[in-house]
């Protein structure tokens, strides 16, 4: 398997040059065709309007968003144009409690997203809704990219967030183009249990795995001697010089599966190198 489609969606101009300049390094890097969603975010959230709200109101809420699309439609060509990469822009209107929909919907028939972190300084509330879409909903990877990283797609060392459960597989298993490049991966166990087939050899059915497909491992066994699975992994990604963290995406709501798990969440507001999620 190979990457051959990747996506972006973009809804921030402020932030639309770097992640779709992001995107473009790594299509060039896997071959790949890129797929651009321009979102125009109407904000209003119009069920809260005031009774008698004319149309007028509406339709300039609408308006704004339209043009927003354009703006973005027209950096991202202004990126893409002369780039050499097979691309695809297409623009959308989406209230902000749609988006999801307008996402999933072309997220699902591509190979990997490559997204913005979705916490920060000037990160717009839309961001969240849109990387769960194109996880949760799409059922694509996601290559979450901090504000200071690069969207990597050949990274020399990797660390895997290993935990035996099958999101953590599936995330492995839709990194394996990315796994194979790396010089090492580092498979990182976090207090194994002591009672289970594995108890004698945390990590050593994933290693077996990983090596038949030519990917150089090494497994560490980590205490937990940080609240947060996050700090541990993150901390240790320092420690190795790590490039990339693969993980799973986990949904804790038992109304909406896109709501991020606390493991997921953190991850994604402290990362310090780009993350590779998928549920």
């Amino acid at each position: 398997m190979a990457y051959k489609t990747l996506f972006t969606v973009l809804t921030d101009a402020a932030l639309s040059d770097r992640i779709v300049a992001q995107a473009l390094e790594a299509a060039r890097t896997a071959g790949a065709h890129l797929e651009v969603l321009c979102l125009g975010v109407d904000r209003s959230q119009t069920g809260y309007y005031y009774a008698g709200a004319n149309a007028m109101v509406l339709q300039e809420t609408i308006t704004r968003a339209q043009n927003e699309a354009k703006e973005l439609e027209a950096r991202a060509e202004a990126l893409l144009g002369n780039s050499g990469v097979l691309y695809n822009i297409e623009t959308s209107v989406a209230a902000l409690a749609d988006l999801g929909r307008h996402v999933a919907d072309r997220a699902r028939f591509t190979d990997l997203a490559v997204m913005p972190m979705p916490y920060g300084p000037d990160h717009g509330s839309e961001l969240e809704p849109v990387v769960e879409a194109a996880m949760f909903e799409g059922r694509c990877p996601v290559l979450v990219v901090p504000d200071k990283g690069e969207a990597l797609i050949q990274p020399k060392r990797v660390l895997i967030g290993w935990n035996e459960s099958p999101e953590a597989l599936a995330a492995v298993r839709a990194a394996l183009p990315i796994l194979r490049t790396a010089d090492l991966v580092h498979v990182a166990v976090i207090d194994p249990p002591t009672h289970g087939p594995n108890r004698s050899d945390p990590g050593g059915l994933l290693s077996q795995f990983l090596s038949r497909h030519g990917v150089k491992v090494e497994v560490d066994v980590l205490s937990k001697t940080m609240p947060r699975i996050s700090d541990i992994l993150n901390r240790h990604a320092t420690d190795m010089n790590a490039d990339m963290i693969v993980m799973g995406a986990y949904g804790h709501s038992r109304f909406r599966e896109a709501i991020l798990g606390g493991a997921s969440r953190y991850m994604l507001e402290q990362a310090i190198v780009p993350v590779f999620m998928a549920h």
